[in-house]
């Protein structure tokens, strides 16, 4: 109780039979479904990123741009397009 003798207001006290007959709709269910399948995906790209960074040269391919240019050597690009 308060000084003046007022009751403490209790928001945290669930109001009877609530907790009991909880049921969840669809669209709730659905969200649900989506905000997990989105955690899941977060997660899947967290650790591909980290294993980037720990190891970043085995994603890369191991051939470089210049390997298309025939003929030409690396840098020349004014006669290749002209």
């Amino acid at each position: 109780m308060m000084e003046g003798g007022q009751p403490i207001p209790s928001s945290l006290v669930p109001l009877g039979n609530t907790s009991s007959d909880f049921s969840m709709s669809l669209e709730q269910k659905t969200t649900f479904v989506f905000v997990i399948l989105l955690f899941i995906f977060l997660g899947i790209l967290i650790v591909r990123c980290f294993r980037i960074l720990l190891d970043p040269y085995r994603s890369m391919p191991t051939s470089t741009w210049a390997d298309g240019l025939e003929g030409l050597e690396k840098g020349q690009f004014d006669h290749a397009l002209a």
